[in-house]
């Protein structure tokens, strides 16, 4: 079986984990080792998290880190695990659609099989019918790489200042049903953490709706009511593991003692994590 034969297999897979018979978590990982650690831990799948990477590259988010070598950080992450990865590619690494289509080809062609492609522009969100182009080329790219990807449409809208709630949701569901129509797959309006009004959107689009999580959010069954179908972790899991490594240089430098370098994953666990099968 070719690798290609492989990828759309794990395309088809993604794709059916979006069916909403349930809902599907998704972990973000941001480098090899957090990939293969989540991997292992029994999830069905991974995305990747654009702060993360970036973070782990030396680079701030928001398309800072040089395209090459966020192909490279998938790339990675793609060779360590049979999961099927779905990668944040932010606003697509180009001023164009056909610029976001080349960025999605390169995307399929590190292994992954889904994107997540956002509508901002820095200070706003892009027009509605320009960020609607850049999902259908990025679909374009997909189909003629012959990979059924997951394209996971970012509506912006609740990370934005707004001074109509109602004009708010109204052009979120504009925006996502263009997207939709464009050939996107499943809608990620991120920053929506309301129940009310997530179960309203969701009640508008007859498709699947990925939130972010967070502190405080509805749980998994309760969004598994509202008919919510995915839900990721962002950039949740590397700012807690960079958190934990804060907390306990801060505790080995102001006590002078070494009790705060206890982890409940040692050295041994991580080099199984990548003993060979």
């Amino acid at each position: 079986m070719t690798t290609n034969r492989r990828q759309i297999e794990k395309a088809r897979a993604f794709r059916k984990m979006h069916d909403r018979s349930g809902v599907l978590l998704l972990p973000n990982a941001w480098d090899a080792g957090s990939a293969r650690l989540f991997a292992s831990r029994g999830f069905a799948a991974i995305a990747t998290t654009s702060g993360g990477v970036a973070w782990s590259l030396g680079y701030a988010d928001g398309e800072q880190v040089p395209r090459d070598e966020v192909l490279a950080a998938i790339a990675r992450i793609v060779r360590v695990t049979e999961l099927p990865v779905t990668a944040d590619i932010e606003a697509g690494y180009g001023d164009t659609a056909a610029a976001v289509g080349e960025t999605v080809r390169a995307v399929v062609e590190a292994g992954a099989v889904g994107i997540n492609l956002e509508d901002s522009l820095r200070g706003g969100l892009r027009d509605r019918a320009e960020a609607a182009e850049r999902i259908a080329a990025a679909r374009a790219a997909a189909e003629a790489a012959g990979v059924p990807i997951v394209v996971n449409a970012r509506v912006d809208a609740w990370i934005r200042p707004a001074a109509d709630d109602a004009a708010r949701f109204a052009d979120a569901v504009g925006r996502a049903r263009a997207y939709l129509a464009a050939g996107a797959d499943c809608v990620y309006p991120i920053g929506l953490a309301d129940a009310g009004v997530l179960e309203a959107f969701v009640r508008k689009l007859d498709a699947p709706v990925n939130v972010g999580a967070r502190p405080g959010m509805p749980g998994l069954d309760e969004l598994a009511w509202i008919g919510v179908a995915r839900v990721s972790m962002a950039t949740r899991l590397a700012t807690i593991a960079l958190g934990a490594a804060d907390a306990a240089a801060q505790a080995v430098r102001s006590s002078g003692r070494f009790d705060s370098l206890e982890s409940s994953l040692g050295h041994a666990d991580a080099q199984r994590l990548f003993a060979r099968d």
